[in-house]
């Protein structure tokens, strides 16, 4: 449930494990240890009110479960005007439109499958493995083909006393790939061009 977890807790780093009792009448009444916790500290847990406590968890019922998919938000639908649905949403229902911003290879692995399947992952992208691609990366579909169109002279001024003239042409023609510091420089600058503020507007040396 949101906010069922005990406060000063952190919701992606808390999981409630007990001994195996098989009757549910006894599971409020029991003592349960947080997995991730190194200090063995135990809580209760409760289906009553809305949150939990400092040392109880709020549990979800049936009924929660129930009732939360009457309002389960569709992701992957728009309204009738052709915006994201949300809990509220109701009518017939459309396709979503998307773009596509970059691709990027990942994988679920295999050996946390069973941790997926048992509710001991929180998050998806705990189990996600990234395969990176450095031809469809962000810096070479995106940001390499600004810095291309920016001139040279105003390129090497403002990467002044961090990269040489020398490593801005190299950068420039793809002969070289900047450190992550002179990346996010870089890329800075880029987004500077993609909507100039009045000063680069005003030194017309540099218009784009």
């Amino acid at each position: 449930m949101p906010f069922g977890h005990p406060a000063g807790t952190d919701p992606q780093q808390f999981h409630l494990i007990a001994p195996y009792q098989p009757d549910p009448r006894e599971w409020t009444k029991m003592e349960w240890i947080d997995q991730y916790s190194k200090s063995g500290k135990t809580y209760h847990i409760t289906t009553a009110g809305h949150h939990g406590t400092r040392n109880t968890a709020r549990v979800k019922t049936y009924d929660d479960v129930l009732e939360e998919y009457e309002f389960h938000p569709e992701s992957k639908y728009a309204d009738t005007n052709g915006n994201p649905c949300i809990k509220q949403t109701f009518g017939l229902l459309q396709r979503r439109h998307i773009r596509i911003d970059r691709i990027q290879y990942i994988g679920k692995e295999s050996n946390a499958l069973e941790d997926v399947n048992a509710g001991l992952v929180h998050t998806e992208q705990s189990v996600y493995t990234e395969y990176p691609d450095p031809r469809r990366d962000e810096w070479q579909t995106k940001t390499l083909p600004i810095l291309q169109q920016i001139p040279l002279n105003f390129l090497v001024e403002s990467c002044a006393g961090k990269l040489s003239r020398r490593a801005v042409i190299d950068l420039r023609a793809g002969r070289s790939r900047p450190h992550p510091k002179n990346r996010e420089m870089l890329t800075d600058i880029a987004k500077l061009l993609v909507m100039p503020n009045e000063q680069v507007r005003k030194d017309n040396r540099y218009a784009l």
